[in-house]
């Protein structure tokens, strides 16, 4: 009677495939036993241990270049490295389980890019008289806000949402989006801009809406790369936009140059 086992009943009992075995023994994590006089190579019992105990801790995590060392050690330096493994797996689960919350987010493609808050103003916009159109077109401009100045986009939201409960607000902001489609010398542009300066100016709490977007570095590159995308997209937008920051630098308002470098 032939004593051990084959390379495939061997594979079988540990759960992994000969092809695993074999890679095991190329690693050297495994002795590849001698061939018996049949030809075969048969595996005892130590050697099924050390392959059961490879597969184990190889499908724990650890990776295939600390199995080797790590079962040679003796009892307290395997606990310990036990230990690190365990830290660094628990790191790339919550890693893992962030990664997947994002998927989960883009189901949502605003929740993909923006916060929760971001997102129920968003919401709120159609229910405060905004259409589909200039919903989305807050949503790129707070997706390219939060991108450049990640610093102070939770402090604009905040500014946001309290002035969102001012009516005198929201039907300045609605006057603007719907200026959007009008043609950048109409005379309105600029009775409107002066309305909104004169606004801010009043309520200071609501003109940080506007200073909130600035950071400590760079302040003008970022807010060129932001003005330039509303020019892109709606020249009257950025005509107004250009005026009531022209008003409220005159009133004494710090906003940064468009044009600067």
């Amino acid at each position: 009677m032939r004593n051990g086992v084959t390379i495939g009943q061997a594979a079988a009992f540990a759960g992994v495939t000969v092809k695993t075995v074999r890679h095991y023994h190329k690693l050297g994590l495994v002795e590849e036993p001698e061939r018996d006089s049949s030809g075969y190579r048969r595996y005892g019992s130590a050697q099924l241990l050390r392959l059961v105990q490879v597969r184990t801790l190889a499908g724990a995590g650890v990776p295939l270049a600390d199995i080797g060392p790590l079962l040679d050690a003796d009892t307290a330096s395997f606990t310990t490295a036990l230990a690190d493994v365990e830290r660094h797996l628990t790191e790339r689960i919550e890693e893992l389980t962030a990664r997947r919350e994002t998927l989960h987010r883009l189901a949502d493609g605003n929740r993909a890019l923006l916060p929760d808050r971001a997102v129920a103003l968003l919401e709120r916009m159609p229910g405060l008289g905004f259409t589909a159109d200039e919903v989305a077109a807050a949503r790129e401009g707070w997706v390219l806000a939060r991108a450049l100045f990640p610093e102070g986009f939770d402090d604009y939201l905040t500014h946001v949402e309290q002035a969102v409960e001012d009516h005198r607000f929201v039907a300045l902001s609605r006057r603007a989006a719907d200026a959007a489609s009008w043609e950048p010398d109409d005379p309105r542009i600029a009775e409107l801009a002066t309305a909104m300066a004169d606004h801010y100016l009043a309520n200071p709490a609501q003109l940080k809406i506007v200073t909130a977007l600035q950071a400590r570095t760079h302040a003008a590159t970022r807010y060129k790369l932001i003005t330039q995308h509303t020019a892109e997209q709606a020249p009257a937008s950025a005509r107004l936009a250009a005026l009531v920051e022209t008003k409220l630098r005159a009133a004494g308002v710090h906003v940064p140059v468009r044009d600067a470098r």
